[in-house]
């Protein structure tokens, strides 16, 4: 946390001499759950989750960030999962900028500089070092082109997803085009990352051909994003070799020598009574049919966005009034029949206050991609400032 006193004495002598270079926001969220889990019973739990996010322009041409989460739980989760602190700490390249607040038997508080970057513009010339959110993919689920931090999108509650320390170029060649390079130094050879990609406009479809490095191992992909009919039509696809990692198991020990395969294709269409669909499936090469769970640890390993070889993701949402919005939606693993059914319902009770109910009903046996996890329910009270 050293690391941000300087920005911070920076952004608050900013603020006190001229307010027009200093933003600020954020928002505080108040989260109960109550889950039954097969392993460990019924479990009641209580999380706060709070975020300072700020901007510094230094010039017309400079701009720095620095965003910090904080978040605290209390509850059953907390006393009977063993190292729990260590569950919840966001895995960076570089360290030092997080800390835990406090650790207790039944509570644990931690604090994290989630985006922590300077910006240089020159006219179509972008660059931004540090500690920022490189997103790449056209999909709302799954991104198989996304090389440095695909999200899961059961992580309801981070709607920033995680940040990578890098340093990223951007050259924009037109309204539509551009050129984007950025690499992400890690701790070992196997960690670090790199890619270079072009973004233009084709038949009006978005294109995106990409290509980089993930520690040894090639890949290149592309993706695109358009419409048919008047909903949304996406697809990527990633061809890479097979990594070579620091796993503590053998993570590929019966596959073939070759290269590897993941591909995602979407599409989503809103009714003019604000009903909405949207239906994604996943392929992987390297995804397995049968004891999906065993093989979890080795799908992450290789950078696979599920250890399944087929996903199946169907959503539904309605606005029953402008105020309250409801949704459901399941992922589905065809080989096993396990899955994950999340409705949620949202209300925005005040310009600045949402109140949101959602559920995670997970079914299938214990071996299966979805299996023992049982179900939560959650109560969310969101302020943003």
């Amino acid at each position: 946390m050293k690391w941000c006193r300087p920005l911070l004495v920076l952004l608050l002598a900013s603020r006190i001499l001229n307010g027009q270079t200093f933003d600020a926001g954020g928002y505080g969220k108040y989260l109960f759950s109550h889950s039954s889990i097969p392993s460990m019973g019924s479990l009641d739990d209580h999380g706060l989750h709070g975020r300072l996010n700020t901007r510094l322009y230094l010039t017309t041409t400079v701009t720095a960030a620095l965003e910090i989460r904080v978040r605290a739980y209390y509850g059953d989760a907390v006393r009977r999962t063993p190292q729990f602190a260590s569950a919840i700490r966001s895995p960076r390249e570089l360290e030092g900028l997080d800390m835990f607040l406090w650790e207790s038997a039944s509570s644990v508080g931690y604090a994290e500089v989630d985006r922590f970057w300077a910006e240089w513009t020159m006219e179509n010339l972008q660059i931004t070092a540090g500690r920022q959110r490189i997103a790449l993919g056209t999909n709302l689920v799954w991104n198989p082109i996304d090389l440095f931090n695909p999200y899961s999108i059961l992580d309801f509650d981070y709607a920033e997803r995680p940040g990578s320390d890098a340093v990223r170029m951007q050259y924009f060649l037109g309204p539509l085009s551009k050129i984007d390079a950025a690499f992400k130094p890690g701790r070992t050879s196997s960690r670090s990352t790199a890619f270079l990609s072009w973004t233009g406009n084709a038949f009006d479809y978005d294109v995106h051909v990409v290509t980089g490095l993930r520690g040894k191992a090639w890949m290149g992909g592309g993706a695109w994003a358009g419409d048919i009919g008047g909903g949304g039509f996406r697809g990527e696809i990633l061809i890479s070799e097979r990594p070579e990692t620091d796993a503590p198991f053998p993570i590929y020990p019966d596959a073939a020598a070759g290269g590897m395969v993941s591909c995602a294709v979407s599409g989503d269409y809103t009714f003019p009574n604000s009903l909405y669909l949207h239906v994604e499936v996943l392929y992987n090469t390297e995804g397995v049919t049968a004891d999906v769970a065993a093989f979890r640890d080795a799908a992450a390993a290789l950078g696979l966005l599920s250890p399944a070889r087929w996903s199946l993701f169907g959503e539904l949402s309605y606005s029953f009034t402008p105020l309250v919005r409801a949704s459901l939606f399941v992922i589905q693993n065809p080989s096993d029949a396990s899955r994950v059914v999340v409705p949620s319902v949202t209300w925005s009770a005040l310009e600045s206050i949402d109140l949101t109910l959602i559920g995670l009903l997970f079914d299938g046996v214990p071996s299966t991609e979805f299996g023992g996890y049982g179900a939560s329910m959650y109560a969310r009270v969101a302020w943003a400032f």
